[in-house]
Order: structure tokens, then sequence, then C-alpha cells
């Protein structure tokens, strides 16, 4: 008799369900695992024999044939421990397994730990098997109590998990589905946030147009490119600008631990955007992430979905990088294609860039001469290509040393402002927020009146714009008018959007 359990492999970004199968057969004792089951897997044999050892488990003298089906998939990932461990120990004892999911590393005392390979196989279970039972270590209990969809049975060994299968009583832990955070609800749904700002808005002084175009940027996922002086605070506002953003729903939140688990960080639930910052100096790979045939690494594009992605001194990135954002900040995802796998990322970031008006960054400075020469300028401005730039929503042209005596916007009123926007978003029906919207649905949701319509002809002679520039005006005055309160789009909404526009 072939005894069965269920398991799952990393394939891509995703993963695949793999069954473990066992059978006992008359013949010299021996231990074999097939599968193409990678090294370690293979090394398991030695973590196996010993936790059943320690539990007073002695192995029959017969040849134990494990095989992981389907046998053309590549497996890997230590978690398989589990789901081998079980079938031999459960040999003869004829309890039906085969609609169980296993995970877990066994240490050689049969206690059962977490690694980073299972909770993004987890979240495929949940979408493909509905209520489906799962023995997963206690040690990662934090993480997967939040799993939708799963009847989840944990085991801090060996000996318990052999328990959970011998028991019908055995009845699975409670799915927590609210988290210990601040919370706003909207219609059926929570949102959660954190309401402390260790880097505030406060602390820019001055800058009214740059922080009122960030505010812009938080509540619609608007990409926004600063320029201006070195030490005018572009990466101030940039790195204050996660603080604000958007409350994060459960679900997102699940989505983002696991591109953390994929990407070997310590996995965590947190309402706390993601902000990725990579050097100009990173490599492509590291930027768009790389595919092998058995295994898929997240780059800084992918990491940052639902996030923030701020390119330093952007000019200085490389061309290739540069031209390879085109694709997802327009159709927010990315795809890498290589010859023996094609992988698709989600890529819904806020794109912040910042640089210098020229090489020597003295411009627009109003105490410091400018060193370079036309040609120089010229050749720093190309760096960026037209359609690159059409790609960025709003342009802020900052001041050295621009002062206001005023008191200015706090990170938490600003925050508040961001949560106003994002409210009205969500209570339209929107799934996207208002940047990140499709063309069918800028003309359902981004309507003009007639007078607006004619100022947005006026600028499309005038400056040349583009179907995706004007695409994106309309985008920009819809989150205008959500943070004024506004039912409808009003010419003062697109007039503001237009003067963030970037013209060449």
């Amino acid at each position: 008799m072939v005894n069965k359990i269920l398991c799952a492999t990393r394939n891509g970004i995703g993963g695949e369900i793999v069954q473990v199968q066992a059978n006992f057969v008359r013949a010299l004792p021996a231990f074999v695992i097939t599968g193409l089951a990678n090294s370690s897997i293979q090394e398991s044999k030695q973590r196996i024999q010993s936790a059943l050892h320690h539990i007073g488990f002695h192995f029959p003298a017969l040849k134990i044939a494990i095989n992981l089906a389907p046998a053309d998939l590549a497996k890997s990932g230590s978690h398989f421990d589990l789901p081998i461990a079980l079938l031999i120990a459960l040999h003869k004892k004829g309890i039906d397994t085969q609609e169980w999911f296993a995970f877990g590393e066994l240490a050689l005392d049969g206690t059962l730990t977490y690694n980073d390979n299972i909770y993004p196989l987890l979240l495929e279970i949940a979408l493909r098997h509905q209520n489906a039972k799962v023995i997963l270590p206690t040690s990662g209990q934090e993480l997967f109590c939040h799993l939708p969809h799963l009847q989840i049975y944990y085991a801090s060994s060996l000996q318990e998990a052999l328990q959970i299968l011998e028991s019908p009583e055995s009845t699975p832990a409670k799915t927590q589905t609210t988290l210990n955070f601040d919370t706003i609800h909207i219609g059926d749904t929570d949102y959660y946030y954190e309401r402390e700002f260790p880097l505030d808005f406060i602390e820019v002084k001055g800058q009214e147009i740059a922080k009122r175009a960030a505010l812009i940027a938080a509540s619609g996922f608007h990409n926004i490119l600063y320029e201006g002086s070195p030490g005018c605070g572009k990466s101030m506002i940039a790195k204050r600008l996660r603080y604000i953003l958007p409350p994060m729903s459960l679900e997102e939140m699940i989505e983002s631990v696991k591109l953390q688990a994929l990407s070997a960080q310590k996995p965590s639930y947190t309402p706390l955007r993601p902000f990725r910052s990579p050097h100009q100096s990173a490599s492509k790979s590291s930027i768009l992430g790389s595919a092998t045939q058995n295994e898929a690494k997240p780059g800084e594009i992918a990491l940052a979905h639902q996030g923030i992605l701020f390119f330093d001194e952007l000019p200085h990135f490389g061309k290739e990088v540069l031209e390879s954002l085109r694709e997802p900040l327009e159709n927010n995802e990315l795809v890498v294609s290589r010859v023996h796998s094609k992988i698709s990322y989600p890529t819904a970031f806020l794109f912040v860039g910042a640089q210098n008006p020229c090489p020597c960054g003295n411009l627009l400075s109003p105490s410091k001469e400018c060193r370079c020469t036309p040609k120089d300028i010229s050749s720093y401005k190309s760096r960026l290509s037209e359609p690159f730039l059409d790609r960025i929503d709003l342009f802020v042209q900052m001041q050295e040393n621009e002062q206001d005596p005023k008191p200015s916007l706090d990170s938490a009123t600003m925050q508040q402002m961001v949560f106003h926007a994002f409210s009205a978003q969500k209570q339209r029906g929107q799934s996207r927020l208002n940047g990140k919207l499709s063309e069918r649905e800028v003309e359902e949701i981004c309507i003009l009146d007639d007078a607006t319509q004619r100022i947005l002809l006026q600028a499309r002679e005038r400056f040349n714009l583009s179907h995706r520039a004007i695409q994106k005006l309309k985008k920009l005055s819809r989150t205008i008018a959500d943070l004024d309160n506004a039912k409808d789009i009003a010419k003062s909404h697109f007039l503001e959007a237009l003067s963030y526009r970037y013209i060449s």
C-alpha cells in the first residue's frame, strides 16, 4: 500500500502542490527519495532518521521508497522533512493522510522549526484548496494565524504532529481576522495604520509646494520627481512620505509578508508600507529581480510593491535600469523572462525620484555659481528619456533655502488628509488608488466638466501632451478633488494638476 500526504514547493514566486508518496518494499533495507529532490531534501534522510529514533520508532527491515510527485518538477526546501517523517512513522497504522498538508523542518531531536519557504507556499494553498487541513510548526504561529481559508494545526515536534493525525477529535486553531493596530473601517473592510512618525514633515522647513505635492502623491499613489540643489530637502521629504501613506488591509499585509519571505527578510505583519531605496550602483538584476529554472528572486521593484521605490540621484542610475522602469510604472507589473522560466511580479508602487538641476547642483542656487557648461547640463538632462518622464505624474522644482515663517503641516495632520482622500476613493468602489487606475476606470471616475475640458484641449495643443500625459492629469485632478472633499473635478483642481506637469 502506498501512503500519501501533501506538501508544496517553490515555483517562481508562487508554488506547486506536491504529493509525497511512501512505499515499503521487501528488499535490502534502504531509504531513497526520488522526484527531482535537491540536496536540502536528500539531506533530510539523516534528520528524519534521528528524529524518528528520538521518539522510539524503529525502522523496519524494508526498503523505504519516497517519491515526490509530479516527478518532473524540481523540488527544494527542508520543509519536506515533516511529511516524509509522518508517512514513515504511520506505516501500518492505516491512517488516511492524503487530504492533509504538512510543512516543517526537523531538528535531530524531533523538534519542528519554521523556515521562510513555508509562508509563500501557504498562500498558494489557501487560494487553491479552500479549508485545507495543514500541520505547521508552532514557531511560525505569529505569521500563520492570519492566513485565511485554511484549517491550521500547530505542532512543536514530530510527536505532536503524529498525535494530531492519530486523534480524530483534534481541532484546528482559530484564524485571527484582526490585528493589533489602529484601524479605520470603510465598507466591510478594516484598514490598519500606525500613528508613530519617527520622521516628521514638521522638520522640513518651508518647501510648502514640495510638501503639497508629497501629500497629493501619497493620497493617490502618483509618481513624483523632485529637482533641486543639494541640501534643499528632496531626500528629507521622500523619507517622510512613507509615514503618511494610506492604510493597509489584511490582504495587502499578507501579500507584503509573502514578498518579505521570498527576499529572505524576516517576515512580520506591519501596516507600514515598504520603502526601498537602492543605490545608483545597483545592478539591473538586483533592481528587476532574477529568475532561474528552479527559483525566482524578487528585486527592489517587486519588494516596493504597495510602498515606495525611491531613486536618489536619479540620472546616475544606469540607462538600462531607468528604461526598464517604464513597463512596471505603466502596467503595475513586471515580467522577467528567461530561457527556462517566465515570472510576473506585481509592481503597484509609488515611485519617488530626486535629482540635481545640473551635474554640479548649483544651477538653481541663488548664492552659488553653476560651473557647468550648456553641453554638460544638456547631457545630464538627456539621461532621462521623454518616455520615462512621461510616466511621472508630478514634477516639483525646489528652491534652495526656501523658508516660511508660518507653522507648517506635521505628518499627523497630513496622514489624516491622506486618509480622507483614501476613504473617498474606497467609497466610490475603487479597488485601486487614483494613480493606478486603468484607462477605462479613468473615463468612469475622472470626469471633467465642459469648462475644464476646454482648458485640457488648450493645454494639449500648447504643451503637446501625449495621451498618457492627459490620462495622468485626469487622475491627478481626481486626487486633488478628493483632498478638497469635492464630488466633481473643478477647474481649479485641473489647473493645480497641470502646474505639476513636467514640460520639456
